[in-house]
């Protein structure tokens, strides 16, 4: 796949990045290049690889799913700029 200056005006555009004039036919040599390998790797069979999460197999650690009130009310509403009965008072958001 070939990308052109304009192409990389728009991406820039897009991407809120200035990239100047005289920069835009390097970079898009540059992208192009990059499409063309990733042309590459989609002509690799990965059929018969199983998807992975890490390149070591492992198991997570699981912990019990138990629901608490976290344990210390006092401690965590001390970080409250303002609070009430207990609770966070924040602004009102609905009219």
């Amino acid at each position: 796949m070939s990308i052109d200056k304009a192409t990389v005006a728009k991406i820039a555009h897009l991407a809120r990045i200035k990239v100047p004039e005289e920069d835009q036919e390097h970079l898009a040599g540059e992208l192009s290049a990059i499409l063309t390998f990733v042309e590459q790797l989609n002509e690799v069979d990965t059929d018969t690889v199983p998807p992975m999460t890490s390149a070591i197999a492992h198991k997570l650690r699981r912990r019990p799913d138990v629901v608490d009130d976290g344990g210390d009310r006092e401690g965590i509403l001390a970080n409250a700029p303002e609070r009430a009965e207990g609770f966070f008072v924040v602004p009102k958001v609905v009219e």
